[in-house]
């Protein structure tokens, strides 16, 4: 069982070459430059990875894997998307 905090938010940061795990999240909708709210997460029993479903800015639903996702804070707000400030951005280095 995987658990999540409900005010998680997440940064894309896209893992880049030929084992980059599919889909890649700035070819379907995401911005780097933007925080994600977490709806929820799978992990499928054939996998060592986890996938984290988030919003994309045209409100479509898609697992991601969690290889292309960094942790943006736990922020409490109705808000699915978060614009990341410079200060926020730097801050989640």
């Amino acid at each position: 069982m995987l658990a999540f905090h409900p005010q998680l938010f997440v940064r894309i940061a896209e893992l880049d070459g030929p084992r980059a795990p599919m889909p890649r999240p700035l070819s379907s909708g995401f911005n780097p430059d933007r925080a994600y709210r977490v709806l929820g997460v799978y992990n499928p029993s054939e996998s060592s990875d986890a996938y984290f479903i988030l919003p994309n800015d045209r409100d479509e639903m898609w697992f991601i894997c969690q290889r292309h996702l960094r942790f943006a804070g736990l922020h409490d707000t109705s808000a699915h998307h978060l614009d990341l400030t410079h200060e926020h951005a730097s801050a989640a280095d």
